[in-house]
């Protein structure tokens, strides 16, 4: 016994549409990955690390302070004239000659010690707070009574200038005892003028006061 078929045999009729199968995978082109690994950060800029550099070492501007006063003294004492009569090898010179040479040794050895990594360590009862701003208030005050004095010690002589730079500086220094700071000042200037004048034998200008004392 024969089965009849279920569908056409024949062929296919041409003028029906056919539909494309729909694709079981990706076909486009796949997008590119980031790279996962650590990216690379610029390059520290030259200024900064030189910055950087001078602040780890700024104690080389000690050393340079050292080295310019040393070559100084030893200028001074190299054309220094010396007019009067030398007994035995030490003269004039001598002094300012192992002065300025002591301080350009310090100041080569203070460089090497730095550069090699040397740092100075703070004091142990140093209490000074470096996230205070500087005092400017005094410094001024104190800068400006220090040259009053250097220009009055001429014509007002010693006692006068001494007693205004010792009063001066106490008030700069936030003394206000205005009956008892003048007297103090005036004591310790004339105790200086005569320790000075007669009993080293180096004499200061007295001024106005020179008969009186």
């Amino acid at each position: 016994m024969t089965t009849e078929p279920t569908g056409p045999t024949g062929p296919a009729d041409p003028t029906s549409p056919t539909v494309p199968a729909e694709p079981t995978g990706p076909t486009g082109p796949t997008e590119p990955t980031e790279p996962t690994g650590p990216t690379q950060e610029p390059a520290p800029k030259q200024d900064t690390t030189t910055r950087s550099w001078l602040r780890d070492h700024s104690e080389l501007g000690v050393c340079a302070l050292l080295l310019a006063i040393g070559a100084l003294v030893l200028t001074d004492a190299l054309t220094m004239s010396v007019d009067i009569a030398q007994r035995g090898p030490i003269g004039p010179r001598t002094v300012p000659f192992v002065v300025g040479s002591a301080l350009l040794l310090v100041a080569v050895l203070l460089a090497v010690d730095v550069l090699r990594g040397g740092r100075g360590e703070a004091e142990g009862g140093e209490d000074v707070d470096l996230d205070e701003p500087a005092d400017w208030r005094t410094v001024l005050l104190l800068s400006g009574v220090f040259l009053a004095a250097a220009v009055l010690i001429g014509p007002l002589g010693f006692p006068i200038a001494g007693a205004l730079l010792f009063w001066g500086s106490a008030y700069a220094l936030g003394s206000r005892h205005h009956d008892r700071d003048p007297l103090i000042a005036a004591v310790l200037s004339l105790a200086t003028y005569f320790l000075f004048d007669n009993l080293l034998g180096v004499p200061l200008p007295g001024g106005p006061l020179m008969g009186v004392i």
